[in-house]
C-alpha cells in the first residue's frame, strides 16, 4: 500500500476561453484539503463538511433551528474530526482482521430484509423508492458500514477479550465480594401476537381487533390458531414470536409494565407500540425474584465486563492510535489533538505523578 505523504489535494481548474482571455489567465483552485492522515487513509475537509451537514440536517428535521445547530456543530468540529480519525482506525482494523466480506454481507442482508418487508422485487427498485423519499442508498450503506464495523471490532477486540479474561479464582473472588448482584431476578417468557397498522384501515380498528382477540383468548380461544389467522411478523422475538426466559429488569418499559402480575398461561391487555401496531403477549412462564445468591459463571463474567468495559475500550483506542501513523494538519491540530489524545495524556500524567 502507498503511504500518502501529502497535506493537500489539489485539482486544477482551467477557465474556458472567453473573449479577451488568454491561456495564461487560467487559475488554480484548491477544492479539498487533507485534515489528517491516518496510516494509508486520509480525512479530507470535504468529508468533515459532509458529516457536519448530515448532523445539522438530522437535528433540523427534529425541529431544531438550523442556525443554532450549525453554531453548536461548528464549535464541536474538533470532536467530530477526532471521531472520524478513530472511525478510520476501526475501518483499517476491520480490514486487518479480514472482516470486509462479512461486513458487506451483513449490509446486503439488511437491504434484503427491507425488500421483503416492503414487497420490493429488486435492489434497484428499492433504491429508487429510497431516492424518491430523498434518502441516498449509498449514504445508508456507509452509515450501516460504520455501525457494523464498530460493533464487530469492539465486540471481538474488547468485549470478548474482557469477558474471557478473568480466571476461575478471580470469578469466585468477585462473586464473594458482590453476592447481592447475583440474586435470582424476576423472569418471564412469552409468545407474541402482533397486529401491524400497515395494511389495515386505521389505528383505532387495529386496537379494537386486538381487544376482540384478547376476549377470545381469555375465553379459551386457541392462541396458535388466532396468531396464525390474524398476526403479522413478530417484532419482539422476530424469529418465531416466542422469547426465552428474560429478566423483567431488562425489558423495555412499554412491554414490562403490562406484564407485571400476569401469571403463566394468561394474556396481557393490548399493548400499543407507537407507529407500528398493537401487541398481545401470552405469558408462558413467570418466576418471582429470590434474595438467595447463586454463582452463575456467565452472569459473573458479564458483571465484570460491564465494570471493565469503559476503561478497556479507552485503552483499545489508545493502543490503536499509538500504533498508527497519525498526522494532523497544522490548521486543525490545535482543535483536534487535545481531544484525540486526551486519554494518552492522562496516562502520561498519572505515570509522572507516581
Amino acid at each position: 500500500m502507498k503511504n500518502f505523504a501529502i497535506l493537500s489535494v489539489f485539482v486544477f481548474a482551467f477557465v474556458l476561453a472567453i473573449p479577451g482571455a488568454s491561456a495564461q489567465e487560467s487559475e488554480e483552485r484548491v477544492i479539498d484539503e487533507v485534515v489528517a492522515q491516518v496510516n494509508e487513509g486520509v480525512i479530507t475537509l470535504s468529508r468533515v463538511k459532509r458529516e457536519m451537514k448530515s448532523i445539522v440536517d438530522s437535528e433540523v428535521q427534529q425541529g431544531k433551528k438550523r442556525e443554532d445547530v450549525q453554531k453548536t456543530v461548528n464549535e464541536k468540529q474538533g470532536e467530530l474530526i477526532a471521531s472520524l480519525i478513530n472511525e478510520e482506525l476501526l475501518v483499517q482494523k476491520a480490514k486487518e482482521l479480514g472482516m470486509d466480506a462479512d461486513v458487506e454481507n451483513a449490509i446486503n442482508q439488511r437491504f434484503v430484509e427491507i425488500m421483503k418487508e416492503n414487497n420490493v422485487k429488486t435492489l434497484e427498485a428499492l433504491y429508487e423508492q429510497m431516492r424518491g423519499q430523498n434518502v441516498d442508498p449509498q449514504d445508508i450503506r456507509e452509515l450501516w458500514k460504520k455501525q457494523i464495523i464498530r460493533e464487530r471490532v469492539i465486540q471481538r477486540e474488547v468485549q470478548s477479550a474482557e469477558y474471557w479474561r478473568p480466571n476461575a479464582t478471580e470469578l469466585k473472588e468477585y462473586f464473594e465480594k458482590n453476592k447481592a448482584k447475583f440474586t435470582k431476578p424476576e423472569t418471564v417468557s412469552f409468545t407474541e401476537l402482533f397486529l401491524a397498522y400497515a395494511g389495515r384501515p386505521d389505528e383505532e380498528s387495529v386496537l379494537e381487533k386486538a381487544k376482540q382477540l384478547v376476549t377470545q383468548l381469555r375465553g379459551g380461544g386457541n392462541f396458535d390458531q388466532l396468531a396464525k389467522d390474524n398476526g403479522d411478523k413478530p417484532i419482539v422475538a422476530p424469529e418465531s414470536g416466542k422469547t426465552e426466559k428474560a429478566s423483567m429488569a431488562t425489558l423495555n418499559e412499554v412491554i414490562k409494565k403490562p406484564l407485571v402480575g400476569v401469571k403463566a398461561g394468561a394474556y396481557t391487555d393490548p399493548i400499543v407500540i407507537k407507529d407500528l401496531g398493537v401487541l398481545i403477549l401470552r405469558v408462558d412462564a413467570h418466576e418471582a425474584a429470590s434474595s438467595d445468591s447463586f454463582f452463575d459463571e456467565p452472569a459473573v463474567r458479564s458483571a465484570i465486563l460491564q465494570e471493565r468495559f469503559p476503561e478497556a475500550q479507552k485503552k483499545f483506542f489508545s493502543t490503536l492510535r499509538q500504533d498508527a501513523y497519525i498526522k494532523i494538519s497544522d490548521t486543525y491540530r490545535p482543535l483536534v489533538a487535545p481531544i484525540l489524545f486526551a486519554d494518552e495524556r492522562k496516562d502520561t500524567k498519572a505515570v509522572s505523578e507516581k
